[in-house]
């Protein structure tokens, strides 16, 4: 689920960029920070107070994840502003959670990502119920429903 997932977001990405290797990269930085932080977490290199912004991280992604389910299946719901706001919380979260592990490369990375994915354009095409992105929100959000259902996310 979560490679058809990934699959989706590559796909959306090429189609939007017109770029296939600027989409390419966008999901490699994206596969290569959840590696780093898995590692990072499965190595116990978090302090305590960290796992507490890594705990805020999963609850702000969770509520991420809800809403982007949610404006797909009621339409005309779709606030880009909040869509961007969650995901700019999320990408400050991250960058407080890795700031002392990872290299200034690694920060990066994470702002290509979520600077790539909270673009305006980005998700007010990508939520246009008649748009040419809808089939890519449908299997992102089957594939979001049941990590969430599964507990995953």
């Amino acid at each position: 689920t979560t490679s058809e997932i990934l699959d989706e977001l590559y796909r959306v990405s090429k189609e939007y960029t017109g770029n296939k290797a600027e989409a390419q990269k966008i999901l490699k930085n994206l596969i290569k920070i959840a590696v780093k932080i898995g590692l990072l977490f499965r190595n116990n290199r978090f302090s305590e107070e960290e796992l507490v912004i890594a705990k805020d991280f999963k609850k702000k992604f969770n509520q991420g994840a809800m809403t982007v389910t949610s404006f797909y299946e009621v339409d005309f719901t779709f606030e880009q502003t909040v869509m961007s706001d969650l995901l700019s919380d999320c990408r400050d979260l991250l960058l407080k959670l890795v700031n002392t592990h990872l290299t200034t490369k690694s920060h990066d990375r994470i702002n290509r990502v979520f600077n790539h994915y909270s673009d305006p354009q980005l998700l007010t095409k990508l939520y246009d119920p008649s748009g040419p992105f809808r089939p890519h929100l449908t299997k992102i959000c089957k594939g979001l429903n049941k990590l969430m259902e599964d507990g995953t996310i």
